[in-house]
């Protein structure tokens, strides 16, 4: 397995702004469902990120675990050990899981109310909102602490429908869609917004996803918790806030899920509130089964392309490799094999050069090379 090294991203934050957090995902760091404390320990704007707490993986290093790169980040086996390593109580505690039943289990209830009762403030991406709780409400209260729920949306007479308003948008609009869940198209999204962003062309991405959202996603929303009256509008309303806010040149848009899953409509409420120019498609070669349904087979890149496009008015103008599984050589082979097939640019975003993320768009959206040329690679 080649070493991969995920591009260190500048943030605006200034670091003595960046408030300290332990991350807590037992069991699951460097999984699937381990997918925001691996976001997290990879990039953060909001959060300096002390530790993870998962004692399958304790004495480790965390950036060694995703990338094959230390990042000075230690695997804890539990809270207080955790505790040991900071100078002083952290800021936050994170809850750096996304499982499918997105709900608390006693024994995290315990460790999460020893962290409020310490001082800690609480970062919660699951469905279940924890400020809804009266147990969690009265211990942040008395400890003088915020409980911060990700996924909670605002009041229902605060939401938006869909207007129409997204034709405004006059530059191009990119999703990064996928073929499955927890395939990485939040990273994908995250490296192509820095990419263009490097060579001059201002990029904005917004987030769709709770760990987006705590990285420091300054424009987005947790799709996945709206009521579908407004999920689209919701959407729209993102999109052009971050485009009248930055005025950019390019929006990319993190997807979620995917078109053609049995279990999810993210995908479809971001293909009609955004209306994507142009679609990346984020696919795992080796992944023969969606990830939490291994009784459910992949789509192949074919039909799920066929499925946007037919969805939605939208080109798919990449293909992006998830290399779970798979050698360097086959990365390359696979890389070569979908550009036959699929007549479109195919890259790996984490393995290959970051160029090849640029051309993609350039070589979709030619009226960009007034900003930059087409890069060899």
């Amino acid at each position: 397995m080649s070493v991969v090294k995920f591009p260190k991203i500048k943030s605006k934050i200034n670091p003595k702004e960046q408030k300290t957090a332990i991350v807590y995902c037992e069991n699951n760091f460097g999984k699937i469902d381990g997918k925001t404390a691996n976001g997290l320990v990879r990039y953060s704007e909001k959060y300096k990120i002390l530790s993870v707490i998962d004692s399958t993986k304790a004495g480790l290093d965390a950036g060694k675990i995703l990338d094959d790169v230390p990042n000075k980040i230690p695997v804890c086996s539990d809270f207080t050990k955790a505790l040991r390593l900071t100078k002083g109580i952290p800021d936050s505690f994170i809850y750096g899981m996304a499982p499918l039943s997105g709900m608390l289990s006693e024994q995290e209830r315990s460790i999460m109310l020893e962290a409020i009762n310490l001082g800690m403030n609480i970062v919660n991406g699951l469905h279940q909102f924890l400020n809804d709780d009266p147990e969690f409400v009265a211990a942040s209260i008395a400890n003088n602490v915020t409980i911060y729920d990700v996924r909670k949306p605002r009041d229902k007479k605060d939401l938006k429908v869909f207007t129409g308003r997204i034709k405004d948008v006059t530059c191009p609009r990119i999703a990064v869609l996928g073929t499955d869940g927890a395939i990485g198209k939040r990273t994908t999204a995250t490296i192509l917004t820095k990419t263009l962003n490097d060579h001059g062309i201002k990029a904005v991405m917004v987030g769709t996803g709770q760990t987006g959202l705590i990285q420091g996603a300054r424009f987005g929303i947790a799709i996945d918790a709206i009521a579908p009256q407004f999920c689209s509008g919701e959407m729209e309303a993102a999109v052009i806030e971050a485009f009248e806010e930055e005025k950019p040149d390019v929006i990319v848009i993190e997807g979620q899920g995917a078109l053609s899953h049995p279990a999810y409509l993210t995908s479809a409420y971001i293909l009609r509130g955004s209306r994507p120019d142009g679609v990346i498609l984020q696919h795992a070669p080796k992944r023969t089964n969606l990830s939490d349904y291994p009784e459910v087979p992949m789509p192949s890149v074919t039909s799920e392309i066929n499925l946007i496009e037919t969805f939605s008015k939208t080109k798919v103008i990449g293909l992006t490799i998830n290399h779970e599984d798979m050698s360097n050589e086959e990365i390359s082979e696979s890389i070569k094999l979908y550009e036959e097939i699929l007549d479109i640019p195919a890259t790996d975003a984490l393995t290959r050069s970051k160029d090849n993320l640029l051309n993609m768009v350039l070589l979709a959206f030619p009226a960009l090379n007034k900003k930059v040329p087409l890069v060899a690679v």
